[in-house]
């Protein structure tokens, strides 16, 4: 499957050129913008894998529209093209969430194993991100169960055995999950 790819600089002859490269390597360039405003907008409809993202843009730069995309979630991931290699502007590339930085000029030899690392780290950070989203959802869940274990136990003087058992009996009676049974007694308490 191709990658998707936005390119946002307000060079049109930039973004040309890296068109160019990225095409001939495989690449599907979906959209393109000459301003940071713009490639927000087109991150938002077009939900690309990767943004390569020029800093010094009009309207807004690279920097904060790369923090909005990450923080809204409009993209895989984005990496920055620029001019500048000062300690800030990498600080304040790090604090934006960028996969990759890339001064310019730019060149296809280094250009494609600069994506694919980035993706792949960011295939690997967003693994990590649904681990962490299914276990608080499980703990959650184990939460709500104990307190509804918690109520039944004082309400009806049993023990915490006997209060599972009746929470899963009850569920499986129902055919819905445990969770769904402990939601009611917690809400009914």
């Amino acid at each position: 499957m191709k990658r998707r790819i936005v390119i946002a600089d307000d060079e049109p002859i930039t973004r040309m050129d890296l068109k160019e490269i990225l095409t001939e390597a495989g690449y599907d360039v979906v959209g393109e913008a000459s301003d940071g405003f713009d490639a927000v907008e087109l991150c938002k409809k077009l939900k690309p894998d990767m943004v390569l993202m020029d800093i010094k843009m009009p309207l807004l730069d690279g920097l904060k529209a790369s923090k909005m995309i990450n923080e809204k979630n409009y993209a895989g991931c984005i990496i920055l093209l620029t001019a500048y290699s000062d300690k800030d502007v990498i600080n304040e590339a790090t604090k934006a969430g960028v996969m990759g930085y890339m001064v310019k000029p730019i060149d296809e030899k280094a250009l494609i194993p600069t994506l694919e690392i980035a993706w792949s780290k960011q295939s690997e950070f967003d693994s990590m991100k649904q681990n962490v989203e299914a276990v608080k959802g499980e703990l959650e869940t184990r939460k709500k169960i104990e307190k509804a274990k918690g109520v039944l136990m004082r309400k009806e003087g049993w023990t915490e055995e006997e209060a599972y058992k009746y929470i899963r009996k009850l569920s499986m009676d129902k055919r819905c999950q445990m969770v769904d049974i402990a939601d009611i007694i917690l809400i009914n308490e």
